[in-house]
């Protein structure tokens, strides 16, 4: 059994008693009991004075991309701010957020993908209450992809979004404090005025489900590990008009469009088995977003062997797949995505172009996956320097 930061923190509550703090977490930010995160300091006599709530909101019931409003948490009557408004102005704390604040605590669960907004939201949280003269804690949690493998290409200079923060590959191999670590660093802030509370028990190979704590959704499309596992291949779906099973039970394992042939698909993805990823024919009815009231036809995506997964690759074929099986009802995303609208969401997804313009030349991405490699490389000889879990020799 690990402990995490949270855990580490309700066992030295003493150091948070006297000070005025904003709590930044969501419903996936329990304790080893199982309580909320800002339940369980109120009851051990340290309770916040504010609330933050990334994507989603505090409790975690919105859908992507809908703005969630600042409201009062019910239970404690703390006022809560919304991180995650209607524009990309509502994505860092306005100032008067934290007026009368010494300190900001941030309890996120990350999935380990770099499209996963809660590290954005950490980071520039925690840059803008280093500003205004706070201190900032950072209560860890693993990854649950593990901290040992790396894949995926850097982002480049001019891709930059809320779903692709930083310079990094889409598995990029680190905890929310060891994110932080690193981009507060290419930032230039102190580092002194950052205070990690680190994991116990935690090693860089293990995954999630050798962990021993239950799965609680950090957000409303990720329901179990294995969601999770394909989430950083499976999320470049959302820059394409094919579902990628949102509005169904199996968001991010169910894949297709109406019209699709499903035994064409699943016949086109047989070699994903390599990749510890088996393609299951099947019919699913979306209930809302993509497709919503219709039958789909496409294929289940089945983690079939977590540790070989190589999932960003997985995603970039799948897409390749589509492109050849679908014909006409392949489609780019052209509506504006994460408050973005002069770049397709493809491209910031990928973190540059050269996907889109391979598949679109009806070229396999063989050469930009093979690019990778130097990639991959550099972010681990990098990211050395802010990790607080040793890597293995």
């Amino acid at each position: 059994m690990i402990a995490t930061g949270l855990d580490r923190l309700l066992a030295a509550t003493g150091e948070l008693r006297g000070r005025r703090y904003g709590l930044l977490a969501h419903a996936a930010s329990v304790s080893v009991a199982l309580e909320p995160a800002h339940l369980a300091l109120a009851r051990a006599g340290a309770p916040a004075v504010r609330l933050f709530g990334p994507e989603h909101g505090y409790y975690g019931v919105e859908q992507d991309m809908v703005p969630a409003a600042d409201a009062v948490d019910p239970w404690t009557e703390i006022p809560i701010v919304s991180l995650y408004g209607a524009d990309d102005s509502t994505l860092r704390p306005r100032g008067e957020a934290f007026a009368g604040l010494d300190l900001l605590v941030i309890d996120l669960q990350d999935v380990g993908a770099r499209y996963y907004t809660y590290a954005a939201t950490a980071v520039w949280a925690a840059e803008a209450a280093l500003g205004r003269g706070l201190e900032v804690w950072i209560l860890d949690r693993p990854n649950p992809l593990g901290g040992a493998a790396i894949e995926g290409n850097l982002l480049e200079p001019g891709f930059e979004s809320f779903v692709g923060a930083f310079r990094m590959p889409a598995r990029h191999g680190l905890t929310l404090a060891e994110i932080a670590r690193l981009e507060l660093a290419r930032r230039g802030c102190d580092a002194g005025a950052l205070r990690c509370w680190q994991l116990e028990g935690w090693s860089r190979e293990r995954l999630w489900p050798e962990l021993g704590r239950p799965w609680i959704a950090p957000s409303p499309n990720m329901p179990d590990f294995a969601t999770a596992m394909l989430y950083p291949g499976l999320c470049l779906l959302e820059a394409t008009e094919i579902s990628e099973g949102r509005g169904t039970t199996r968001p991010f394992r169910l894949v297709g469009a109406p019209g699709l042939d499903p035994l064409r698909l699943a016949a086109a993805l047989a070699p994903l088995r390599a990749r510890g990823v088996a393609a299951l024919p099947t019919y699913f009815r979306p209930w809302h977003q993509k497709h919503r009231g219709e039958v789909c036809g496409g294929v289940e995506l089945v983690l079939t062997d977590a540790p070989g997964c190589d999932p960003f690759r997985v995603g970039v074929e799948l897409l390749a797949a589509l492109r050849g099986v679908a014909g006409d009802r392949f489609r780019w995303r052209t509506a504006p995505y994460e408050f973005v609208s002069d770049r397709p969401a493809i491209d910031l997804l990928a973190g540059t172009e050269r996907l889109r313009a391979a598949l679109d030349a009806g070229a396999e991405p063989s050469e930009w996956i093979a690019s990778w490699r130097d990639d991959e490389r550099a972010f681990r000889d990098e990211r050395r320097a802010a990790l607080l879990y040793p890597e293995a020799a």
